[in-house]
């Protein structure tokens, strides 16, 4: 009966700390979700307004200023992985990569959002992550990460033709999220 008990507390203080390893690397984290950048009508790229919207991300998100006035200092950047159909994520914010010498992590793929949020959760990848994803698994994705998808785009779709939205994710000590808004960029 005591080896029971014995093995019944171990097994309890393990998924426990599991939980709270599970939240670690969200704590006191910043997350900015992006849509990639406008596309054409066929085509893996971006059309010359997207481009040009990549282009100004450079200088939009080195450091970014949210709504209260703080300075973000981006620390990683995420794509969705490139598929045979879309290299916009990547080719969204490599501008941005090359002007603050930040590497994409590209490994993640947009269809698999439960890896990418686990990953997110259980390691610390700084404190403010900027991620590049396709406009149709961002209300997945923002659901998997505690956040009221619905609320902040709308409805259950992120629109087709918005591209000038940045979804900011606040999440506090504790690795639970704090705080959510939709910002509208300027251009």
């Amino acid at each position: 009966m005591l080896l029971r008990r014995s093995l019944l507390c171990a097994a309890l203080m393990g998924a426990s700390s599991l939980l709270c390893h599970a939240q670690e690397g969200l704590r006191d984290t910043t997350l900015l979700i992006i849509r990639h950048a406008e596309k054409p009508v066929v085509g893996d790229r971006l059309t010359p307004a997207g481009e040009a919207r990549a282009q100004r991300y450079a200088a939009y998100f080195a450091p970014f200023v949210d709504p209260s006035g703080q300075n973000l200092t981006i620390d990683t950047i995420f794509a969705a992985t490139d598929s045979k159909n879309s290299l916009r994520p990547r080719l969204t914010v490599e501008p941005l990569s090359t002007a603050i010498r930040k590497p994409i992590d590209t490994h993640f793929v947009e269809k698999k959002n439960d890896d990418f949020v686990t990953e997110l959760q259980k390691e610390s990848h700084g404190k403010v992550i900027l991620i590049s994803w396709r406009h149709g698994g961002i209300p997945e994705l923002l659901t998997k990460l505690g956040a009221d998808s619905t609320r902040l785009i709308g409805g259950e779709h992120w629109p087709d033709d918005v591209f000038n939205w940045v979804i900011e994710l606040h999440y506090s000590h504790d690795g639970k999220l704090a705080s959510q808004q939709l910002i509208h960029e300027p251009f």
